[in-house]
């Protein structure tokens, strides 16, 4: 059943999101200082482009660094983000078949907010990473 509700994920909104996230991750690498931060947009990419059968758990290792870039995240780019998947999965979320399209966007929120000292992982095994 994921993987339908992937496919149809990746013809709908999916690919585009994967672009746009790909996009900024490249802008983002192209000083020394957003590495991070780009690598952080290309993971929140992969994960846009085949939600269904993954999810995010936090990494124990991550320190304060992670942090003051969460915090920079947040300020300059997590709330815009947060915001639109909060708009769009209420949007998918009006219809039935829609649902889980919506859902999927919520899921994406905290990754969105706060995506450094985290890890995409398979929902059956959300502990495996650590």
């Amino acid at each position: 059943m994921k993987t339908i509700l992937n496919v149809i994920w990746l013809v709908l909104s999916g690919f585009w999101l994967f672009l746009a996230y790909l996009g900024a991750g490249l802008l983002l690498c192209i000083t020394i200082i957003g590495i991070p931060f780009g690598i952080a947009a290309f993971r929140i990419g992969v994960y846009a482009l085949w939600p269904f059968g993954r999810t995010t758990v936090e990494r124990r290792d991550a320190g304060a660094p992670s942090c003051v870039g969460n915090v920079l995240w947040l300020v300059l780019a997590g709330w815009w983000l947060a915001i639109g998947h909060i708009v769009t999965g209420f949007l998918l979320c009006l219809t039935v078949i829609g649902i889980p399209f919506g859902i999927a966007n919520f899921k994406m929120i905290p990754v969105s907010l706060m995506p450094l000292g985290r890890e995409i992982v398979p929902t059956d095994q959300p502990f495996g990473a650590r």
